[in-house]
């Protein structure tokens, strides 16, 4: 395996309140974008796409139940889909696994016009951007 390009990211792991209901919404997204488990414990999961991981884990150092946004910290994760087809079919999909869509009115260009994406959040707070077009690089 090549050695993956100096600065990509190697892995994220995600404390969550419910092991559960972490792996009936994020768990199935990670399956349905391509990861494959790696890991498996009593608290924790961690999936694989190439060099990068994620972990998540129901840790008993948690001190709250829920994730908020707009606390300092992680806001959300955004991952490219393969076409607007692709955000459109998951964003539906992705209700039957504990996610709903976010800024419904903007779908599916909340992120501007250029920005053909789905906002999705989790009942545990953690949200998730599906992308198939992204905006220009910014200079």
């Amino acid at each position: 395996m090549n050695r993956p390009t100096h600065g990509t990211l190697h892995h994220v792991e995600i404390w969550v309140p419910d092991l559960d209901r972490a792996l009936a919404s994020l768990g199935w997204l990670l399956a349905t974008l391509g990861y494959t488990i790696s890991q498996s414990w009593a608290t924790g999961r961690s999936w694989q796409l190439g060099p990068t991981y994620f972990v998540l884990e129901q840790s008993p150092a948690l001190t709250a139940d829920r994730h908020d946004r707009h606390r300092p910290g992680l806001n959300h994760l955004a991952f490219h889909v393969e076409d607007a087809t692709a955000v459109e079919k998951l964003a539906v999909e992705a209700a039957q696994h504990g996610w709903r869509l976010m800024f419904p009115e903007l779908h599916p260009h909340a992120g501007g016009a250029q920005h053909y994406a789905a906002y999705l959040e989790n009942n545990d707070g953690f949200e998730v951007e599906l992308v198939a077009i992204s905006p220009p690089e910014r200079t």
